[in-house]
């Protein structure tokens, strides 16, 4: 069982690498493996949206299940739930399955990542608090974040370059054995510490307690509510310019069989996740602010984003590509920071599940809409428009900033900073879970 910060350390690294690198084997050819099933622009990125339908239905659910039922419990759920999904991805695509089935089976695969968003960091910050550790956590997801990076890395460009020595479907299949292989990794080292499942009394009741508490300390808190309100703009637009770079580059390189290539421009962003990881720091000390980090990568996005779609040069857009996964990855930590300190351990995971939930949200719209545009017009025009759209959260992180909340500038941060209060008035509890 982990008795120290630093094994504790360890074993996320561990479980954060091996996730990482079970879900990017496809992640450089996914869109194109859609197409090659037959479905249009619309219905795959259409799939994509039942994918984050799928995580937007059961987030607060699963986050739910891992503050009842333990974080360990969670994480095992979520890897034989993505397991059998990704098998079934394969099966889908074997038969060239119509569109209906796609969606039932993004869906589910969504409830498989929903098991992880919220536990799995969850788990690491109530581990830390629990072993002593006062470093800056910071660093921890940081260095987190490197580690995956590096996963990202040789996941994406080996899945490409599978798929070009064997075919689309073979990637698949290699994910679901990585997973299979990080169910019994995490069923012997992951034990859960500094949390106490309630698996006692009446699960209803408890659901109700912990859905309350969440909004309560959550939403109603103005810092938390307004990065929460940012995440569908970013996350919505993130993930539609994440999968669509896949044909786009393709068709800029001028070889549409070029899977490899598809597969290396998830490898170079993999790197900049990873020079973004050892970025934070330095990023963190150039601001006094952490939202004031947040609104420059979010104001820098915008930009890289609208470039991306209006030059037409395939090396121009690939350093913009860069550039745009450096600066979200520098910062990511700082967020993951900055929300965990504002939440407190016993409903951190339903809180969690629920900012991931805001984020899914976005995809779930902006994903075929989106996939529309390319559709109708072309994809220049789609990135244009998703630039557009992402521009809509600046102002929301310029309101979190406004709170001034202490964990804004805090150093270290391994539990929350807000009163151990509700953040309402006691005449209006009863009518929290109505709003």
């Amino acid at each position: 069982m982990s008795t120290t910060p630093a094994s504790v350390k360890r074993i996320y690294y561990v479980l954060t690498v091996g996730n990482t690198l079970a879900a990017s084997l496809i992640w450089g050819i996914n869109t194109i493996f859609l197409l090659d099933a037959g479905l249009t622009n619309l219905e795959a990125f259409a799939a994509n949206a039942f994918y984050t339908a799928g995580m937007v239905l059961f987030e607060v659910p699963t986050g739910i299940v891992a503050d009842l039922r333990g974080r360990r419990a969670s994480f095992l759920l979520g890897t034989l739930t993505l397991a059998v999904t990704t098998a079934l991805y394969v099966l889908l695509w074997h038969t060239e399955a119509p569109f209906w089935q796609w969606a039932v089976v993004s869906a589910l695969l969504g409830l498989g990542f929903t098991f992880f968003s919220g536990a799995t960091e969850a788990w690491l910050v109530d581990a830390l608090t629990a072993t002593g550790f006062d470093g800056q956590l910071d660093a921890v997801f940081a260095r987190a974040q490197v580690a995956s990076g590096a996963a990202m890395l040789a996941g994406s460009a080996g899945g490409g370059y599978l798929a070009q020595l064997t075919n689309l479907g073979v990637p698949f299949v290699v994910r679901a054995a990585v997973l299979v292989v990080m169910f019994v990794v995490a069923a012997i080292v992951m034990r859960d510490l500094g949390f106490t499942p309630n698996r006692g009394g009446r699960p209803l009741a408890e659901i109700r307690r912990i859905v309350g508490d969440s909004v309560d300390y959550g939403w109603r808190v103005p810092s938390v509510r307004y990065l929460m309100l940012a995440a569908p703009f970013v996350g919505g637009v993130g993930v539609y310019i994440f999968y669509a770079l896949q044909p786009y580059l393709l068709e800029l390189y001028g070889d549409p069989q070029a899977y490899g290539v598809a597969g290396l421009v998830a490898a170079l962003l993999s790197a900049a996740q990873i020079a973004g990881g050892f970025g934070t720091t330095w990023v963190r000390a150039r601001f006094r602010r952490r939202t004031s980090a947040l609104l420059f990568a979010g104001a820098f996005s915008v930009v890289a984003i609208l470039l991306i779609g209006l030059v037409t040069n395939f090396w121009v857009v690939l350093a913009l590509i860069m550039l745009w996964g450096l600066v979200s990855a520098a910062t990511m930590p700082i967020r993951q920071a900055f929300i965990n300190a504002l939440i407190p351990s016993s409903q951190r995971a339903t809180i969690l599940s629920f900012d991931s939930l805001m984020s899914s949200t976005g995809g779930v719209v902006a994903q075929p809409v989106l996939g529309r545009v390319a559709d109708v017009w072309n994809y220049p025009t789609s990135y244009v428009v998703s630039g557009v759209l992402s521009a809509f959260a600046l102002p929301f992180l310029a309101l979190s900033r406004a709170q001034r909340a202490p964990a804004d500038t805090a150093v270290t941060a391994t539990g929350p900073v807000i009163p151990a209060q509700p953040a309402v008035p006691a005449d209006q509890l009863p009518e929290r879970l109505a709003k």
